[in-house]
């Protein structure tokens, strides 16, 4: 349900609005602000207080005040402004971020709608998609992450957001120090049938191509028989923001771990695999195991700071991917999210292009 906060309604009288029309609107004129959850005062909410309010026109003239918004509070989810096309939801993401950016190095399966729009992770509907930020298993992610209910499932599919500034406060100190020290090595095995293959992953069949991505992402690899590949890649797994200063929890050490599957599908992997071969695992740094006590401390941690909301039509939310970690939960019916990129960070250059 949701909390309002602000509730700013000005008088109207003598004052014509055209819907669809480009004016220069004001923050506090035409909307209604308000948290989800006041309690943690997230996500905050931005719905039209009069009709006609065009979203995309809005955000040209509201840049300022969007910006500071996201920084301060990581997610905002804008409902009821009748974005339905993806047209309109590639507008909207120009207007505020830029370009969209195209999904590489990838680790789940999706497909590509429109343009460098692409449907969220396809991954079986009974089952739920740990909480992370986008692409940090990388040196490389968009700092902008956006969501487009095209078809709310009928039962579920909420995509539960956290703050990753709470999440770090809350990871016990012993572990965050330890992966302070040590950092994330994420393990990839690809040629398994289970997992993407590279072809996929790093959208190429050339050989050669593959091993210039590694080595200029600082990527370990070796080919196994079988056109199979092994990766190694060391990250971070807390970050500053470059924006805001503030220190995050920033890594998929729990989504790669094979201690957030079910309990049958982690044995069926170990039995036919082994853990050397496993699709993904993930490590310290310096190899030493994570043990499973570690990770499920972890996912507590993201269930006791997340936020969930019931998808409606044409809800668009807007995350600082790096000050806000998603996730998916189980849903029966048809659920169709589509998802957007912007605005790239690139960690070996410290930059936000």
């Amino acid at each position: 349900m949701l909390n309002d906060t602000i509730l700013q309604k000005p008088s109207f009288k003598n004052r014509s609005i055209q819907p669809r029309k480009s004016i220069n609107l004001q923050p506090e004129e035409f909307i209604r602000q308000s948290f989800w959850d006041a309690e943690k005062s997230f996500p905050l909410v931005i719905q039209p207080a009069v009709e006609g309010v065009n979203l995309i026109a809005w955000a040209k003239n509201n840049q300022e005040f969007l910006e500071t918004n996201l920084l301060r509070y990581g997610g905002i989810l804008f409902r009821g402004f009748g974005v339905h096309t993806t047209d309109d939801f590639q507008a909207f993401i120009q207007t505020t971020s830029g370009q969209l950016l195209e999904y590489t190095y990838r680790s789940t399966p999706r497909k590509q709608v429109s343009g460098r729009v692409y449907t969220s992770t396809e991954y079986p509907p009974d089952m739920s998609i740990p909480m992370h930020n986008e692409n940090s298993y990388s040196r490389n992610w968009a700092m902008k992450l956006f969501f487009l209910c095209v078809t709310a499932a009928d039962e579920q599919g909420e995509t539960p957001i956290a703050d990753s500034r709470r999440i770090f406060e809350r990871i016990a100190p012993e572990i965050r120090q330890k992966f302070i020290e040590k950092k994330v090595m994420y393990v990839r095995n690809y040629g398994s049938e289970i997992d993407l293959p590279w072809q996929n992953v790093f959208q190429t069949t050339s050989k050669p191509e593959v091993e210039e991505f590694c080595r200029r992402s600082e990527i370990e690899f070796e080919w196994l028989g079988g056109d199979r590949l092994r990766t190694k890649q060391i990250c971070q797994s807390v970050a500053t923001h470059p924006r805001t200063g503030e220190s995050i929890w920033f890594n998929q050490a729990n989504l790669f771990h094979i201690a957030s599957l079910p309990g049958e599908v982690r044995n069926a992997l170990l039995t036919n695999y082994g853990e050397e071969n496993l699709p993904r695992n993930a490590y310290f740094g310096d190899g030493e195991r994570i043990e499973p006590t570690v990770i499920e401390h972890i996912n507590r941690v993201y269930e006791q700071t997340a936020v969930a909301f019931p998808w409606q039509k044409g809800d668009v939310l807007m995350l600082d991917n790096m000050l806000v970690a998603h996730g998916r939960n189980p849903f029966k019916g048809q659920r169709k999210i589509v998802v957007g990129m912007a605005q790239p960070f690139n960690e070996q250059i410290l930059t936000v292009d």
